[in-house]
């Protein structure tokens, strides 16, 4: 009997002391949660809201709720669906040229080459630089007037016959941010890449050598198996990131109608926040879909 006593007693403090240990642990939490809930869950269910509304611009006016008349506009809009068409090259030409371009730097200056610190700070540099700057400076390269691509191609080595306008040409500028993308993000990739590259236990390519593996062979059945994880997470993190690319894009050249640069004209050049609303709802849902999806076949979480 003492002893049932004793267990009993012990088994109370315990459950009382994982209590105050859970309190403690919601205490903890709490602000970053009330953080989260003011700047992204309010302005979620707010938008969401605003979805359903023609929303009055003149303060003193109620908004007006019309249903679902807001996504029915949507579907019918050749301008909405025009613009999802450019996102999606824009951001599957985008993720694809910085992952395989970040993959074979990451591959080269893995190897124990000279000068490989020097290369792989230099790579970072696109990637830490702050954008306006760098917004600047390619806008002074692709000038068609007075810059330096259109006088290279065209003057010093005669590949195009006449000067290209490469900024306020849609075609020409939706190409100028794909490589400006592609050449300011691609350090994102290495970095990844390279990390886990340095994590690959050596004696698996000995191993694999010692069967008769040549280079290629090496890294389809060592490398790219190694680097599945790696490659999936960056590739979903870029694809999410680039669908709503805004800042780079819009400074750039407003002749690029992606997907976000036509949700804030339509916000804010028509006033229609309502239909704009409505656009940020429809693309959360799209994106949400293809995360749940990809992390579970790529990611297989």
């Amino acid at each position: 009997m003492q002893n049932h006593a004793v267990l009993n007693e012990s088994s109370r403090k315990r459950s009382s002391l994982k209590a105050k240990e859970a309190r403690l642990g919601y205490l903890l939490i709490t602000p970053a949660f009330l953080l989260i809930a003011v700047v992204i869950i309010y302005p979620v269910l707010y938008n969401i809201w605003l979805s359903f509304h023609k929303v009055s611009i003149n303060p003193n006016r109620p908004d007006l709720f019309i249903g679902l008349r807001n996504y029915a506009s949507l579907l019918k809009d050749e301008g909405f669906w025009h613009s999802i068409s450019i996102t999606l090259i824009y951001t599957i030409v985008t993720v694809a040229g910085a992952t395989i371009l970040g993959l074979v730097a990451a591959l080269l200056l893995n190897q124990p080459i000279k000068g490989r610190r020097f290369f792989r700070s230099v790579i970072l540099l696109p990637y830490v630089a702050p954008v306006i700057s760098l917004v600047f400076v390619w806008q002074y390269l692709f000038n068609p007037v007075y810059g330096m691509v259109n006088y290279t191609l065209v003057e010093q080595l005669g590949v195009l016959k006449q000067h290209v306008d490469w900024l306020d040409s849609p075609n020409a500028a939706l190409w100028l941010v794909i490589l400006f993308d592609i050449w300011h993000l691609f350090p994102f990739s290495f970095m990844m890449i390279l990390a886990k590259l340095q994590s690959i236990d050596p004696s698996i390519y000995e191993a694999a050598e010692m069967d008769g593996a040549g280079i290629w062979h090496k890294f389809r059945f060592v490398t790219l198996p190694e680097l599945q994880f790696v490659l999936g997470s960056v590739v979903i993190l870029r694809f999410v990131w680039n669908f709503y690319k805004f800042d780079e894009i819009y400074l750039l050249t407003k002749e690029v109608p992606v997907i976000s640069v036509y949700s804030y004209e339509t916000a804010f050049s028509t006033f229609n926040h309502g239909l704009a609303a409505a656009i940020t709802v429809t693309l959360f849902v799209l994106v949400m879909v293809f995360v749940l999806t990809a992390v579970r076949k790529v990611l297989k979480w």
